[in-house]
């Protein structure tokens, strides 16, 4: 993004100005009020001129809401991440009203957006707390306004590709950060919470998410998405003959990377959410689907004869296998309860109680961002505390919002997948294999929300700005499109 000559003019002259009155005040003015307020001059600065700076600091930053708010205690009305979004969006606006030029710009998920934030409005008519409502809502209107600021970021420099490539490296060198500290807190730390003990002597990876479960679906969506990236330089390479090495294995870096930090979570719903993304990059990897079925296949049998001959890890086929037994959908009021079962029955109680909500009101549920203050109603005897939401995202979703939020919600998501099958079909390589990713991080986010809900500490900035690279492939194929009619 560039600023006019003119706006130009005015961000140096308001620099100098901000420079000038630090000086004058400095005899009477503490000089750490002086340098945080001058730091935080020249951030907004900064976002004024390269307002895609403040997403990428979003983007890294955003997972540490949830440690943020410990440190201070809890209730933090805005952590970092959150309050440099607020700031990138503001600074977007001001550039736009300094070159008079503030537009919406196009993109193909405005609409379904705005039908799901419509529809989720309309459930807080008659909900126990319209504030916990507006404060879910908000987090898909940030989604919309960082495609927003995507889509205005490519208008603006008339190069998709060079800002598809620079939202890749925002969105993957923040997920890096986070699996490095996974990885540091598995094996390295040497000590952690206790409940977070694994194969005896290891702990559980959490980042800065402070729970393994959001954090392995993190590493899952993230991971499918460099999957897909590193297959797109490798196909690009074996069609055209030329390798980029460096590339290449930086890319299957970052993969292996951030899987081993998904495989350190011990989260079976990341797990699970991993192995379906990884089945349906297999699948439509190749154009032909008669290969893609034979991929798939091949693969499926070999994971068979691995686990029939005892060759996967003993460890995590235990974790999987145990959690399956356990699992039994039902009444769990009369259950044993102990230490083994404890996880799952817990899970099952926040179903029954949200299958509760919707029963009671079918058509618009308690209200969105309301299951937590409703639950005491429907609560069963041994699990009175809520701890937030349902662990099933879209039973959560079905009693917050009844039947028609929920349908509305599948439509959105839906159209998603449908718009980045359609990339699929007409994407080259390498695009193809960023579509691919996504396609693969969509399956994992949709899987793993069976059995948890993500939408968590900042994630879906995160998910906005994947979304604004679904619209930039958008972009190149109505390029590439608008290219071939000018040639006829």
């Amino acid at each position: 993004m560039s600023l006019s000559p003119r706006s130009t003019y005015w961000l140096w002259l308001t620099a100098a100005l901000l420079c000038g009155t630090a000086v004058a005040l400095l005899p009477w003015v503490p000089l750490a009020a002086l340098l945080g307020t001058a730091a935080f001059g020249g951030l907004a600065l900064l976002l004024l001129w390269r307002p895609w700076v403040g997403l990428a600091m979003a983007l890294v930053l955003g997972p540490w809401g949830a440690l943020e708010n410990i440190w201070l205690g809890g209730n933090v009305p805005l952590d970092s991440g959150q309050l440099l979004l607020l700031l990138t969006v503001a600074a977007w606006v001001g550039r736009g009203l300094a070159q008079r030029r503030l537009i919406v710009p196009h993109s193909r998920f405005t609409w379904p957006l705005l039908a799901l934030l419509g529809i989720m409005l309309l459930t807080l008519l008659d909900a126990p707390s319209a504030v916990l409502g507006v404060m879910e809502l908000l987090k898909w209107v940030e989604i919309l306004l960082i495609i927003w600021l995507v889509a205005d970021w490519a208008r603006e420099t008339a190069a998709p590709r060079r800002v598809l490539l620079t939202l890749l490296a925002m969105i993957l060198v923040a997920a890096v950060s986070q699996a490095l500290i996974g990885i540091w807190q598995f094996g390295l730390r040497g000590h952690g919470p206790e409940h977070f003990v694994v194969l005896g002597r290891f702990y559980r990876a959490y980042g800065t998410y402070e729970q393994p479960n959001p954090f392995g679906g993190y590493m899952a969506f993230n991971g499918a998405l460099a999957l897909g990236a590193t297959l797109g330089l490798f196909s690009h390479g074996w069609q055209s003959r030329r390798w980029a090495w460096l590339g290449l294995g930086g890319m299957a870096a970052v993969t292996a990377v951030l899987a081993l930090a998904l495989v350190m979570s011990w989260s079976r719903g990341a797990w699970l959410g991993f192995a379906a993304a990884v089945g349906v990059i297999a699948f439509f990897w190749p154009r032909n689907v008669g290969w893609g079925a034979a991929v798939v296949t091949v693969a499926a049998v070999g994971g068979l004869a691995a686990w029939q001959l005892g060759l996967l890890p003993p460890a995590i086929l235990e974790r999987v296998t145990t959690s399956l037994a356990e699992f039994q959908p039902g009444d769990v009021r009369g259950v044993d309860i102990n230490d083994t079962n404890y996880a799952v029955l817990e899970r099952l109680a926040f179903w029954q109680a949200a299958v509760g909500m919707a029963n009671e009101q079918p058509w618009l549920g308690v209200g969105f961002g309301n299951y937590a203050l409703a639950y005491p109603d429907y609560a069963l005897i041994n699990w009175p505390i809520p701890l937030g939401h349902a662990h099933n995202y879209y039973l959560n979703l079905l009693a917050e919002t009844g039947l028609l939020g929920t349908a509305v919600y599948g439509l959105v998501w839906l159209y998603i997948l449908w718009d980045n099958l359609l990339l699929l079909r007409r994407l080259t390589w390498p695009w193809r294999g960023v579509a691919l990713g996504l396609w693969g991080a969509w399956i994992a986010l949709s899987v793993h929300q069976v059995v948890d809900k993500l939408y968590v500490n900042n994630i879906y900035i995160h998910l906005g700005a994947m979304l604004g690279a679904q619209h930039l492939l958008g972009e190149l194929v109505r390029g590439e499109n608008d290219e071939c009619e000018r040639k006829r």
